[in-house]
């Protein structure tokens, strides 16, 4: 597997860990090994040009993705998967709001933006629940 991560934010982060997460999730959605994923933590100005061109809204937000092709859990095939982009300022003020370390938040929202890759979406409840609940599954089997 290959994750490769670049930190663009002036926010310290344990790229080790996302890179250690992101690999582990690959694994557990049962994911063609050779897989390649790309993680990118950006300052809010550069998530916010990012959303608006993208997503056509406004201001920043916390993770975005951007799939390479349409990859679903237990592909077989080496692939490049796609990016994900967090804004890791933004993770810090949720954390807090939430009441979780700022590591918990990164990890969540980096696993976030992978189900995204591999189809998952939260566009209804019933959705919404199976990607939030697998996404805090995965982060806590291994944070174990």
């Amino acid at each position: 597997m290959s994750t490769e991560l670049i930190n663009q934010s002036a926010i310290d982060c344990s790229t080790v860990d996302l890179a250690s997460l992101l690999n582990f999730a690959i694994a557990e959605l049962d994911l063609n090994a050779e897989c390649e994923l790309n993680l990118m933590l950006v300052d809010e100005v550069e998530m916010t040009q990012l959303h608006v061109k993208w997503m056509q809204e406004p201001g920043p937000t916390d993770v975005l993705s951007f799939p390479m092709d349409e990859i679903k859990p237990g592909w077989k095939e080496a692939a490049v998967l796609g990016d994900i982009v967090v804004c890791p300022s933004i993770a810090a003020r949720q954390a807090q709001s939430a009441g979780h370390s700022f590591e918990h938040e990164m990890a969540i929202l980096s696993v976030h933006g992978l189900l995204h890759i591999v189809g998952y979406d939260h566009a209804n409840q019933s959705d919404e629940h199976e990607m939030f609940s697998l996404q805090e599954s995965l982060v806590a089997r291994w944070s174990k």
